[in-house]
């Protein structure tokens, strides 16, 4: 078994024996992570305080069966995108969320690009941003989820398949469509940006 883990002085140890310090300690160390990626997938507030409760409610009720072959956060993320794809799936029975072809694994990429080649001035910008948000919730939920873990929450390219039970292959070819997508989508934008302002020169 792998040692327990100690970030921000939690000890794993201690979370296993039901230390309400320990676990008061975990909550405050991941709530802001945790809330981030849940109203990213979810679009809305409330929704995202639900996956953020529920979350640690079934950390705290499966914390002793926790092994640690992850990280703490990892599992956390893990028990977080969980609960938010079932919301999801309970809010609108009607989208599939299997609706990406089941070949994940048939070819790797062969090429992953670094998110961050659009320009990094524009993205800055109040409109920008809105515009790459909406991107994003317009993403399938399993491409979603696997961008924000690895380009907005920074876990790598194992973590975020730790996180969601996938291979590292499923992740890159996930994570590509998904790359491509917000591309295509501010490209777009772009592009409509730039055509405008040489309309209006004089």
């Amino acid at each position: 078994m792998i040692e327990p883990e100690n970030t921000s002085g939690i000890s794993l140890q201690a979370l296993r024996a039901g230390d309400r310090v320990h676990f008061a300690r975990m909550v405050e160390a991941y709530s802001t992570p945790i809330y981030r990626l849940a109203l990213k997938m979810m679009g809305n507030e409330q929704d995202a305080e639900d996956v953020l409760q529920t979350t640690f409610v079934n950390a705290l009720r499966h914390v002793a069966d926790f092994e640690g072959r992850s990280s703490l956060s990892t599992w956390l993320y893990r028990i977080a995108a969980n609960e938010a794809l079932m919301l999801m799936r309970r809010k609108r029975p009607s989208v599939s969320l299997d609706e990406e072809p089941e070949d994940d694994e048939a070819q790797p990429p062969r090429e992953l690009a670094d998110w961050g080649g659009l320009p990094e001035t524009e993205l800055e910008s109040g409109e920008a941003r809105q515009q790459l948000e909406r991107a994003i919730r317009s993403l399938p939920e399993k491409l979603r989820v696997v961008f924000l873990l690895r380009d907005i929450e920074g876990l790598s390219i194992r973590e975020t398949g730790e996180a969601l039970d996938l291979t590292e292959t499923a992740v890159k070819t996930r994570l590509l469509r998904a790359r491509l997508y917000l591309r295509e989508q501010l490209s777009e934008y772009f592009g409509e940006r730039l055509r405008q302002e040489n309309v209006d020169e004089p």
